[in-house]
């Protein structure tokens, strides 16, 4: 293999399942090509009445969320969006807090960036770094869409 281009071939449902949905970012092992400190990017595959646990607040990364199939809400403080037609988008940045909810079977997917350690819900609340409120999310993805 050229060291020099490194190419990844795969299918976004299995290899999400295997990640909580995230398919690229900073979780992944350094050797995997799909490692990123850059951005993250998941696939979301959620059943209708699927939810936030919680409010992401605080967030420290920029969002692009694309609606590939169903209808998905959102909703940020004072405004709520609703994703209803294959390739409807919303973009949110730093500092916007955000919830969802998947009004039908849905499927996103979601791209964030930078890709920032310590932003994991599935790590307890007593690890050496704080959990952010910002992390929770209803599927448990390592780091909520």
């Amino acid at each position: 293999m050229n060291d020099d281009l490194t190419i990844y071939t795969g299918k976004a449902a299995p290899d999400a399942a295997a990640d909580r949905g995230w398919l690229l970012g900073h979780f992944k092992d350094p050797a995997d090509p799909r490692h990123s400190e850059d951005v993250e990017i998941k696939w979301g595959v959620h059943p209708k009445g699927d939810e936030r646990e919680r409010w992401a607040t605080a967030e420290k990364r920029t969002a692009l969320l694309v609606l590939i199939s169903g209808r998905f809400r959102l909703e940020f403080p004072g405004r709520t969006v609703v994703l209803a037609e294959q390739g409807d988008y919303v973009l949110w940045g730093r500092g916007v807090d955000h919830s969802w909810y998947a009004e039908e079977d849905a499927v996103v997917l979601t791209v964030r960036w930078p890709s920032i350690p310590g932003y994991r819900v599935d790590e307890p609340e007593d690890r050496d770094h704080a959990l952010s409120p910002a992390t929770s999310g209803g599927t448990g993805t390592p780091a909520g869409t």
